[in-house]
Order: structure tokens, then sequence, then C-alpha cells
């Protein structure tokens, strides 16, 4: 940055709602040259546009899905093709906004870019969740209903079957990830998920490796795991499940050497970490730096599988946040996400950090 553009930058921070007119005679600029100057800062993403709202500085921005969560489970055998007598709830979900949540309540200065309707769940959804992270950088969409998931469980708190309705996230285009491109420059770390289209996916990853900004991916699904780019140079995390690691690497896995040729074809991407969940067997980890090591679980009670690969996420990221190395930031991991399994709700709401230290402590000490 040269001595005019940070000129201007403090005078915009002086007086976020200065004129282009005064903005040129105090920087001694034309009003031409100000209004350029603007333009590019707007870009940059180092202001946020009308009023020059310099972004507020975060430590992580979660990017991607926000929804409303409804889970029914049987209470006998799941029985297909016949009724099944159920229980049923409702909270909030999404895996950008789950993880976000997560990294709120463990103390980290968090905030949530997404869309939601313009309708009782979307703004259920910002209020709740503001509560754990800034929401500001989120958007509430006209003629749109907030996107929606719906899984249904087995009598063991296992997904027999899930429901997504998500097409408000069709919506999104290169052009808003611009106009919102300030808050992820002001944040020093970005979670990404894949609800978005893969022209967006591509554009954030491509412009996150320009601007050297650390960045992980956690995939939504297997069919919108597809949606991620070859090149994934750049990628500091890649966190996904079986069969998402399947469709990114291109590979069937089969048993636990297939678990490493999927995660080094995805080193090969460009991802310097890989992490690949095996559910109740733990996890796999590789680096571009030869690390590599499998993660058993402890034998725990399961109440639901939901939610808990988002825990897992958040758990790693929180760790790498706070220095860890590889391997035990996977354990931190894995202890937030046994937290998860504990619970019928997505986001357990006793974590914090005294009881994921403790989780941690009980099962990898």
């Amino acid at each position: 940055m040269n001595e005019k553009e940070a000129l201007i930058l403090k005078l915009i921070k002086e007086d976020p709602f200065i004129s282009q007119s005064d903005l040129a005679v105090k920087a001694g600029l034309s009003r031409a040259e100000a209004a350029g100057y603007i333009s590019s800062f707007i870009k940059q993403g180092k202001i946020l546009g009308r009023a020059y709202i310099l972004p507020e500085k975060r430590q992580v921005l979660c990017v991607g899905g926000a929804n409303i969560d409804r889970k029914i489970w049987s209470k006998n055998q799941l029985e297909l093709g016949t009724s099944n007598p159920a229980e049923s709830s409702k909270s909030c979900g999404g895996v950008a906004r789950n993880i976000g949540e997560n990294l709120g309540r463990l103390g980290s200065d968090v905030s949530v870019l997404t869309v939601v309707g313009d309708d009782f769940e979307g703004h259920w959804l910002m209020e709740y969740t503001k509560a754990f992270a800034d929401v500001s950088p989120s958007q509430s969409l006209q003629g749109h209903s907030t996107g929606a998931y719906t899984a249904v469980l087995d009598h063991e708190g296992e997904m027999a079957v899930a429901l997504a309705e998500m097409t408000i996230y069709d919506s999104i285009t290169t052009e808003f990830i611009e106009s919102k491109w300030g808050y992820f420059a002001s944040s020093d770390f970005i979670i990404l998920d894949t609800n978005f289209s893969a022209d967006v996916l591509k554009a954030i990853i491509l412009r996150c490796r320009k601007e050297n900004i650390p960045l992980c991916i956690t995939p939504v699904s297997s069919p919108k795991a597809k949606k991620l780019p070859e090149d994934l140079s750049g990628v500091t995390w890649l966190i996904a499940n079986k069969e998402e690691a399947e469709a990114i690497a291109g590979v069937g896995i089969e048993n636990e050497g297939d678990f490493f040729k999927a995660a080094e074809m995805i080193i090969h991407k460009g991802v310097e970490k890989v992490v690949i969940s095996r559910g109740d067997k733990g996890l796999v980890y590789f680096t571009s730096r030869g690390e590599a090591g499998v993660l058993i679980p402890p034998n725990i009670p399961v109440i639901d599988v939901t939610g808990a690969g988002d825990s897992l996420v958040a758990g790693i990221i929180y760790a790498h946040l706070n220095g860890i190395q590889t391997e035990d930031a996977c354990k931190v991991g894995m202890a937030c996400s046994i937290l998860t399994l504990q619970t019928i709700e997505t986001v357990n709401p006793i974590l914090n950090n005294k009881q994921l230290l403790d989780t941690y402590k009980q099962n990898f000490k």
C-alpha cells in the first residue's frame, strides 16, 4: 500500500461518511482519482461500499449453509414401506452455521456468511446464531425459502436417509461474493462448505489463494463435493467423510489403504492437510509433508450422529488456530465430535473450552 492509499483509508476511518469531493480535496486528488481509489478498495475488500464501512477484523469466517434441521427418529427398528412410530425435533443447522456456532461456543471470534429467506425460519436462524457469531455478513433474500434439512434416523441414532431443500443457494453469484469480499479479507481463516455453485466455490478458492488467506473446505455431501475444482492449490485443510473423499479423489475406498490412497490423491490436487472421517472407526489424516496416521475413537454411547462431522471440523480448526499440530488437532476435533454424538442437538449446548478439554483428556491422554 502506497502513501496515498494509506492516507485515503485513514481519512475514511476518521469519517466513514466523507463525500468523494471532500476526500479528493483532503487527499490532494481530483474527484475522478478519488472515485478510482474507492472503487479499487471495494474490489479489494478493504471497504464494504457506501458509507465506506471498514470491515471488522475477525478470526474465522464460516461461508456456506444455514438451514432448519428437522430430525425424525424411529422408536423401533426402522421398517421401509410402512408407518413407523417416531419422535421429531427442529433446530438450527447448516454446515457453515453449525461450525460457526461450535467455534463461537469455544470462544473463537467468528462470523458467518450465508443467505436465508425473508421468512420466520430465516429470522429465527439469524437471531439464534448471533449469540455465538457475527451474522452481519449474511443476507436475507426476499422471494426465497430458508434452506431446510430433514434427517430420518433409525432407533440407534444412525441416519437412514436425509432430504435437503437448498434452492436458495442457487441465487448466490460470484458478484455477490465480490460484494462481500471485505469480510473475507478481514478474516484470519476461512471455512467453506460446498452449498454454493461450482463457479462460486472456484472463485473463492482462487481468490483466497491469490491473497494468501488460509482456507478449510468441508464438503456437505458426495454430490456437492463434485462441484469442487480439480486444482485445490492453496487449500490448508480439506476435511471430508468417506463418500465425499471418494467423489473428490475419483477412487473407491474399500479398505484402510484406500483411505490413504484417496487422501494422497487429494494432496496432489494442492491441499496441504487432508482428514477423512470413517464414522465409528475414527479418521485418517495425511499431509503434504508426509505426516500420516489413523485415530481410533473411544467406544461411547451414541444418541445422534447429526452434526458430528461439523463439530469435528470446528474442533480441528480451533486446535489449528491455537498452534496445535496435525495429529493432536485431529484428536481435539474427535473430542468435539464426541460431545455432539452424546446429544440430540446438532451443536451440543454444553460445549465450551472446559468441556472440550475434559473430553480430550478423558479419551486421548
